[in-house]
Order: C-alpha cells, then sequence, then structure tokens
C-alpha cells in the first residue's frame, strides 16, 4: 500500500482511469466484432454505415491516447480495404 496521500490519491485516480479506458476499449471491440459480422454476412449497405462509428470510435481512442494513433489507423484502413472487397 502507498505510504503518502498524494500515492494514495494517485492509484485512486489510476483505477478510475483504467476503468474509464476499459469503457471505450469494450465499446470499441463490441462495434469492431458487429463490424466483421457485417462484412462475413456480405451486408455492405449496413457495414458502410457502421465503419463511420468504427472509424470515428478509433479516432477518439488514439486522440484520447487509449489506443496509439498507428494502431488505428491501420485498422481504419484494413477495415476499408475488407469494405471495398465485400462492396
Amino acid at each position: 500500500m502507498a505510504n503518502r496521500r498524494a500515492a494514495v490519491k494517485s492509484l485512486r485516480v489510476d483505477a478510475k482511469r483504467h476503468s474509464h479506458n476499459q469503457t471505450i476499449r469494450r465499446e470499441l471491440k463490441k462495434t469492431l466484432k458487429k463490424f466483421q459480422v457485417l462484412l462475413s454476412e456480405k451486408n455492405a449497405a449496413e457495414a458502410k454505415t457502421l465503419f463511420k462509428k468504427v472509424a470515428s470510435l478509433l479516432d477518439k481512442a488514439a486522440k484520447k491516447r487509449i489506443i496509439h494513433s498507428n494502431t488505428a489507423n491501420r485498422n481504419k484502413s484494413r477495415l476499408a480495404k475488407r469494405l471495398l472487397k465485400t462492396a
């Protein structure tokens, strides 16, 4: 356990941030999974609208440094390629 009050507060803040970040990651993963399912079902119209949401979530997560910006860009690029193949 931490000895100083500042260290105790840091632990508290870290736990809150971790929880918030996990919530964002969880939503991102759920949306990505939905997108993958739509692509596997060859449902290009719905996948195209969901791609905008996925791209937005990836950008927001990268902006908040929850994921690395290069990771977000790489994922968007790969998903866009798969969407074009499906369409």
